[in-house]
């Protein structure tokens, strides 16, 4: 079935206007949910608000929006005011800089949505997307609709142009808000590290290569009680951190992928490690664990 676009705009760049229709990358529809049933009768469940203070239903029209500037304190909006609130569309993607792909970073990615010419753009479309594709830069400009006005990245890919809706600055929290502990890392566990994830390279991602297997197994229960089948739990997982040795599950996952990386690794090691092993391995818990219980499970 052919895509259908949902929504028409304009890409402004400088004097260059580009009619485009945009189309949703993503497929919201194929997510599997679930509708609230009463448990005696099976009927659907309709949603009611009821007042806290009143303890009564409030219907839909008895409602306005109210923002707590306080605790249990508001001011209220009417539908009238919150609308003259709103951002008008435009309809237009004005393009205000250009900046390398590489230097936004993808924390910032919001919606995808795909970009085809619409009726007269086809020329300028393609002369956006090839100099966008040769410069290795993106677009960055403004979106105004639905009542918001959005920032936009619009990049060039194989096929055409994807605009990316963008976070605000505000809206992404800083990493320094999570503390992360200061860790010496030795060049023998680097080394391996390296190794490892050299042994475990693709030349890029292929998406095909995942599956949503959690999908796939609520798919084959909701067909099993449509059959009236009963349906039989899985065992959950074990739980919990591991306590390992770093450099053997790093050796471990090195043997399980060539083997011979891993023993030049181990006879490289430093003096100075060798004396700590006989002290007793250095322990290490929790962050290293999934990678042992890998190694082990395709011993």
């Amino acid at each position: 079935m052919a895509a259908r676009s949902i929504a028409s705009l304009t890409i402004s760049f400088g004097l260059v206007s580009i009619p485009v229709k945009l189309y949703s990358a993503t497929e919201a529809s194929r997510a599997i949910s679930f509708n609230l049933l009463h448990k005696t009768c099976g009927s659907r469940l309709k949603q009611q608000y009821i007042c806290i203070k009143e303890e009564v239903p409030v219907e839909r029209e008895d409602m306005v929006k109210g923002y707590e500037f306080a605790k249990d304190q508001y001011v209220m909006f009417t539908p009238e005011e919150l609308k003259a609130m709103e951002e008008a569309g435009t309809h237009t993607a004005e393009v205000t800089e250009f900046v390398p792909i590489a230097s936004i970073d993808p924390m910032y990615f919001d919606k995808t949505y795909y970009i085809a010419p619409d009726k007269g753009g086809a020329k300028p479309y393609a002369l956006f997307a090839k100099a966008l594709r040769e410069s290795k830069r993106c677009a960055l400009g403004r979106w105004a609709a639905r009542g918001k006005q959005y920032i936009v990245m619009i990049r060039a890919v194989e096929h055409g142009l994807v605009m990316q809706q963008l976070m605000y600055a505000g809206e992404v929290r800083p990493f320094n808000e999570i503390e992360i502990p200061p860790t010496e890392v030795k060049d023998a566990e680097l080394k391996l590290a390296r190794q490892l994830i050299d042994a475990q390279t693709s030349k890029a991602f292929d998406p095909s290569e995942y599956t949503d297997t959690v999908a796939a197994r609520i798919h084959d229960s909701i067909e099993k009680k449509v059959a009236g089948q009963e349906i039989t739990m899985t065992e959950a997982p074990e739980t919990g951190a591991q306590v390992i040795d770093l450099m053997e599950a790093l050796r471990a996952s090195l043997e399980k992928k060539g083997g011979a990386p891993a023993k030049a690794a181990k006879a490289a090691e430093p003096k100075a490690e060798a004396k700590e092993g006989r002290k007793g391995p250095k322990r290490v818990v929790a962050a290293a664990a999934p990678v042992a219980k890998k190694a082990r499970s395709k011993a």
